[in-house]
């Protein structure tokens, strides 16, 4: 028996109205204790997304104070601007048909493979909207990621386009395949793939190798800010110049609260807490997302000490790397936090850090410049995450998570199915979302409309796109600007004029009088 609607206040109330009248004493106290423990469990269950929910969507604030940290003063509101779109643009992508496609119509009784959903666009027909919110916010975290390995110099409308398109399309036929009973690669289905089928407990690929492949894809179609690998004539620079962050206090700050926002990413993933071993595979998975970006951290810090000592003869501990290192251990663990034991979380978070710093000295090498290193943390780190699955993932666990242990990790006993099933995994989403955004970043590009101009990316982006600068009656010297542009050498002087008459340009059209250097007013004046 299930109560669907209660017009009195008391589950109590509701319930016993609703027991039959012709049934005996017992008859009736044993469906109104049935009753009052679906409705209960029902509330408990939605309260739990609820919760996870919105630990998940602040982890968009933590996005965003990572990136406002990162990036230079004059790019902040642009950086800014950018996690809020991808908020607004994942919701009403999700809304309108992303949803539709990635659990649309899904049913756990039929065994019909589907490769996209087809039901439930603009969540007409959805009886779970907690469920909504609850992969609304997931979509949202992947379409994020980008954000900062793009930031100071991808205009406003191409990235608007991206998180439409990818939360819209790319990250729901991903989430149908991996997640949905009736995708091909589902762990749930009824028939899954080899009797295995793929397990991904909270996203290691379906959120993060996503988001973190898409970054590498537009990162490098849209090139290297100005000044970071080569010279204004296009000539590369015998050492790369870094751009450090304005802010190691907003990094921090954003740090820890996407490690707190993770607790709802895993946790929540488990959907419900009153069904049978819930309590348990929630209680693991919070323990576990603990132990693995606690490892990946340590790891990081010493490895990269041991690293910087050996090639400079003086090692030094290195906060920005340490901090990615842990969100590298949460993204990695992100896919087995349900299925491996503890001892397992820290052999996981320990490869993690070591991954992470590897790929971000591999970037640089390669030349390509990612703002925040995401690609690393993200994309790498959801590689291994899903990977490790095959490796680790215990009988037992197995069992209380997903009700069946047909094969476990190599490394526990398994057959290898498992492991290959990942890797299947892994290729498909490496595959599907390379064949849909490089021709859609081609198309930008060809169209102009993926990176700023020049100009504008010496100016700050805050300037061009924004209208807000506390400068705005300088010269461009007398800006914040000149920190970036000393690499570039003797042969710049002629861009910094250009500027300077661009803007003087500008101020008079304005009604405004350009400053010299020498007679600086103030507000006072």
């Amino acid at each position: 028996m299930v109560v669907t609607e209660f017009n009195d206040s008391s589950v109590y109330m509701a319930c016993k109205a609703s027991a039959d009248p012709n049934a005996s004493q017992l008859d009736q106290l044993d469906a109104m204790l049935q009753c009052i423990g679906e409705a209960n469990a029902n509330s408990l269950d939605t309260f739990f997304l609820v919760y996870a929910s919105s630990l998940v969507f602040l982890m968009q604030a933590g996005f965003a104070m990572l990136c406002a940290g990162c990036v230079q003063l004059k790019n902040v509101q642009n950086s800014m601007l950018k996690n809020l779109l991808d908020a607004c643009g994942a919701a009403l992508g999700f809304y309108s048909v992303g949803y539709a496609f990635a659990y649309g119509g899904m049913d756990f009784s039929d065994p019909q493979k589907t490769f996209i959903g087809t039901e439930n666009f603009f969540l007409m027909g959805v009886d779970n909207l907690m469920f909504w919110m609850f992969q609304f916010a997931f979509a949202a975290s992947s379409a994020t990621i980008v954000a900062g390995t793009l930031a100071e110099r991808c205009q406003m409308a191409a990235y608007l386009c991206y998180s439409l398109a990818l939360t819209g399309f790319v990250y729901p036929v991903v989430a149908h395949s991996i997640w949905s009973p009736q995708g091909f690669l589902s762990a749930k289905a009824v028939d899954p793939l080899w009797g295995v089928g793929v397990i991904d407990f909270a996203g290691s690929s379906v959120v993060h190798l996503t988001g973190g492949s898409t970054a590498l894809i537009a990162t490098y179609l849209l090139g290297p800010r100005r000044g970071r690998f080569y010279d204004h004539r296009g000539i590369p620079l015998a050492e790369p110049v870094e751009f450090p962050g304005h802010s190691a206090a907003l990094q921090m700050l954003g740090a820890f609260i996407l490690w707190f926002g993770w607790y709802g990413f895993n946790t929540g993933s488990a959907l419900s807490i009153t069904g049978p071993n819930r309590d348990e595979v929630v209680s693991l998975v919070a323990v576990n997302t603990t132990l693995a970006a606690a490892s990946a951290g340590v790891t990081t810090l010493i490895a990269n000490f041991y690293l910087v000592e050996r090639i400079t003869g003086e090692g030094s501990f290195t906060l920005s790397a340490t901090m990615n290192g842990c969100l590298g251990g949460l993204v990695s663990i992100t896919g087995s936090c349900g299925v491996v034991e503890p001892w397992a979380a820290v052999i996981i978070g320990f490869v993690a850090g070591l991954s992470y710093l590897v790929t971000s000295k591999l970037l640089v090498r390669l030349r390509i410049d990612d703002a925040v290193d995401a690609i690393p943390v993200h994309m790498t780190n959801g590689i291994w995450g899903t990977f490790a699955v095959g490796l680790f993932a215990s009988p037992p666990r197995i069992e209380y998570a997903y009700g069946q242990s047909n094969d476990v990790g190599v490394f526990m006993g398994g057959n290898g199915t498992l492991l290959l099933c990942q890797i299947i995994s892994i290729l498909f989403v490496l595959g599907w979302v390379a064949c849909l955004m490089v021709p859609f970043f081609c198309l930008l590009n060809y169209m102009g409309r993926l990176r700023s101009e020049s100009v504008d990316e010496v100016e700050g982006l805050d300037y061009r796109y924004h209208g807000s600068r506390k400068q705005d009656t300088m010269t461009v010297e007398e800006t914040p600007t000149m920190h970036i542009l000393h690499p570039y050498g003797e042969g710049n002087r002629q861009l910094l004029q250009n500027i300077k008459r661009y803007e003087e340009r500008r101020l008079r059209e304005s009604g405004q009088v350009p400053l010299s250097n020498n007679n600086t007013a103030t507000e006072g004046d």
